[in-house]
């Protein structure tokens, strides 16, 4: 298995702290687990041997009573930090303003992250992300899209 390891998380949601887990995909990509479970135990599993994880339009839980579920909390964020090699990218892109905001406190809060924005809010829509079928529906309903990215720090 590659040294360098990419995590791609999309849009179905499962009952665990990782969230919307659907595929990895090595540095150059290679085989696929089959499985959501072999997926958590590759992250469980590898430390400091991540270079990137892309997160597309996760469930923003929007209603307050559900915030804990949304998978950007900080726990989640230190297990990304443990198992990522130092410089590798967490890219997270979002259509809901206000889960916008709470990663990027999340986020702020660690340590562990720099942002990579000019600004230190969101970055411009890389060419090479795909649009998800929420983030399509999103810009339908006139939200905006917030690309957040992120470099692991040493």
């Amino acid at each position: 298995m590659s040294k360098n390891l990419r995590v791609i998380f999309r849009e179905a949601f499962t009952q665990d702290t990782f969230g919307s887990v659907v595929s990895m995909a090595a540095a150059p990509p290679a085989d696929l687990p089959n499985s959501i479970e072999e997926l958590r135990a590759l992250v469980l599993l590898q430390q400091g041997q991540l270079c990137a994880i892309y997160i597309n339009c996760p469930d923003p839980w929007p209603k307050k009573r559900h915030h804990k579920r949304r998978i950007i909390q900080a726990p989640f964020v230190e297990l990304v930090a443990e198992k990522m090699k130092a410089g590798g990218i967490l890219h997270i892109a979002t259509d809901w303003e206000q889960y916008s905001e709470h990663m990027l406190n999340v986020m702020h809060n660690s340590r562990d992250f720099e942002n990579l924005a000019p600004d230190g809010r969101a970055c411009p829509k890389p060419e090479w992300r795909p649009a998800t079928k929420y983030e399509k529906r999103g810009e339908r309903l006139g939200h905006s899209v917030f690309d957040l990215v992120f470099r692991r720090t040493a």
